[in-house]
């Protein structure tokens, strides 16, 4: 019996430990660019819309072509397959298309073999440089390990739109402006809901303009070039991510 008690303790351990490594810092997962990093490339920051593509991902474009702005989508299997019109939008509009696993459900949800399922789904198989963020940026204890036997890069954020929330867009761009610099890789959503939709278009009609007022130019994660988050930057990644938690 006690011998049990021990396998259940390191397990839940590996878990706790894949969550604040994997998730909340995210050490060694890609994230922003740090002020530029010094290569001579400044004033960018990348847009990148997780959970679609659904029936309103059309407003989403739209909204981004106004304003000339190309984006990365993190596509769902299920999503892709349900709205095969809209990711070939997306391919013909120019963004970038990587994966958010075949569904949306946590890493913990999966046995090993079926999360490795989950991360061997891409919209661009065999493309060289492959994303994939998890579900709620989630972490099992072989997240990161099977990742690379699939060939793919984890890729997380470092600021949050919060554009699941109930307020207004408007609203969300401004709480969300002061915690965005150059380098900085932005969370919004694409979808799932009609309701959700429209107040993330308001809101990207609030920050696009107000980020080029302050000679920022959103690209892709590509044209980005994040870097591997590590040791200060998830400390900061953490303080952020409890600092909404306490507003």
């Amino acid at each position: 019996m006690r011998v049990w008690w021990w396998v259940l303790g390191a397990a839940g351990l590996s878990v706790l430990a894949a969550d604040l490594l994997g998730r909340q810092l995210g050490l060694g997962a890609l994230g922003g660019r740090e002020g530029g990093g010094g290569d001579g490339q400044s004033g960018e920051v990348a847009l990148t819309f997780d959970d679609g593509p659904c029936e309103q991902t059309g407003d989403l474009l739209g909204v981004l072509a106004r304003h000339g702005v190309r984006a990365t989508f993190f596509l769902t299997g299920e999503q892709a397959e349900r709205f095969p019109a809209a990711v070939q939008a997306l391919r013909r509009a120019g963004h970038q298309l990587e994966s958010h696993g075949y569904t949306h459900r946590h890493a913990l949800s999966f046995a090993p073999w079926g999360e490795a399922r989950q991360l061997g789904w891409h919209p661009e198989p065999g493309r060289e440089g492959r994303l994939y963020r998890p579900p709620w940026g989630g972490h099992s204890p072989f997240t990161r390990l099977l990742a690379r036997r699939a060939g793919v890069r984890v890729a997380l954020w470092t600021a949050e739109s919060r554009d699941w929330l109930p307020q207004p867009g408007a609203a969300l761009a401004r709480e969300l402006l002061p915690a965005v610099q150059d380098g900085s890789v932005i969370l919004l959503h694409d979808g799932p809901d009609a309701e959700r939709s429209a107040r993330t278009v308001a809101l990207l009609e609030v920050l696009l303009p107000a980020l080029r007022a302050r000679g920022l130019s959103a690209v892709t994660l590509s044209e980005l070039r994040p870097r591997p988050i590590g040791w200060r930057a998830g400390q900061e990644r953490l303080r952020e991510m409890w600092g909404h938690r306490k507003r």
